[in-house]
């Protein structure tokens, strides 16, 4: 999903590009800094963090300073400004949440409405709670593909993808790192997956930063196939609608995902700790959560929380007879870095 980089007027948001640098932080002011994923705002202001930053603003009077980017990248960022740190809330997918913890850049927290959320889903420690359920997912252009989505991982190698395919950079997006995941899970492990990536890149345009970027070129047909996931490329559906959801399956004809949630937590040293609490209170309220599905067209966090809305209806058909597999994110998190170097060996990327 393309993504703003202007003052939107309804909005007390100021939006700062990934490379820009802060001032010196105001304690007291009444200002939080959000470091996100992206995926969860939109360009016309009808996204899911369109919604909470003005609602949040309204309720609290705290205005939301917005800097998105890549999970990793975000991460990184993260540690970069371990020593002068300009971040309050920090918003990104696993394994990535898992790897600023590791990296000490977290905070414990535990949100108000953090106990109806899966113990799966949050950290046992309070350093990072769900605040929107995802899924990982390929996405197709369906006018080019009248007979629908290819079917399995083998079907992507088709020379008709020539060109015509893309994924983003694992290591660096969320999406990204998840092709590898799902690749290892569907194919047999790590060698059979790199060894499928690597026949693949032939196929391939080569590296994208961001998973958001590519939805657009689907829609458009300059892809044919490129990654994504369900809540992001559900809800931009409105503005793309020449996209579709599909989950490539292994060599038994099962179509795979696992869960991919947005995961916040306070950081560490956070300049306005206080205010960035009342944030994530308030992500978990469940306004909010409702809003997941029936504004930002993803899946609550939240247990209790039971959408009825109509994108929810229409988000259970598209993860109809999905199998939904959960991976290994302890070993992610520590072997994260070999998985990548070897993705990167295979692909020469």
């Amino acid at each position: 999903m393309p993504r703003p980089r202007t003052l939107l007027p309804l909005v007390p948001l100021l939006l700062l590009p990934l490379t820009a640098c802060g001032g010196t932080a105001d304690a007291g002011a009444k200002e939080i800094t959000v470091y996100s994923a992206d995926g969860l705002k939109a360009d016309d202001g009808s996204g899911f963090y369109d919604k909470v930053f003005k609602d949040f603003t309204k309720e609290t009077g705290i205005k939301v300073r917005y800097v998105e980017g890549g999970s990793g990248e975000i991460v990184q960022r993260l540690a970069r400004e371990r020593s002068n740190t300009k971040a309050d809330v920090v918003v990104t997918l696993p394994p990535f949440v898992q790897q600023a913890d590791g990296k000490g850049l977290l905070a414990a927290y535990r949100p108000a409405g953090s106990d109806k959320v899966a113990d799966g889903d949050k950290d046992p420690v309070g350093k990072w709670t769900a605040v929107v359920n995802n899924y990982f997912c390929f996405i197709y252009h369906t006018k080019e593909r009248k007979d629908g989505p290819p079917k399995t991982w083998r079907d992507l190698l088709d020379g008709r993808f020539q060109g015509k395919l893309q994924y983003s950079t694992p290591g660096v997006a969320g999406d990204g790192t998840a092709v590898l995941i799902k690749a290892m899970h569907d194919l047999g492990g790590r060698e059979p997956a790199m060894a499928y990536l690597k026949e693949l890149q032939k196929n391939n345009v080569g590296p994208s930063k961001s998973t958001g970027q590519l939805a657009p070129k689907v829609d458009k047909g300059e892809l044919l196939v490129a990654n994504g996931d369900v809540q992001m490329n559900f809800a931009n559906m409105k503005t793309m609608p020449n996209q579709g959801i599909f989950f490539p399956a292994g060599d038994n004809g099962k179509p795979t995902t696992f869960a991919l949630p947005y995961a916040a937590g306070l950081v560490k040293n956070a300049p306005h700790a206080e205010n960035a609490k009342k944030f994530l209170d308030h992500l978990l309220t469940e306004r909010a959560q409702r809003d997941v599905s029936a504004v930002g067209g993803g899946f609550s966090a939240r247990t209790d929380v039971k959408a009825t809305d109509p994108n929810a209806a229409a988000l259970a058909r598209v993860m109809k007879d999905v199998e939904v597999f959960r991976p290994d994110w302890a070993d992610l998190d520590r072997n994260l870095a070999s998985y990548v170097a070897a993705w990167r060996e295979a692909t020469g990327s």
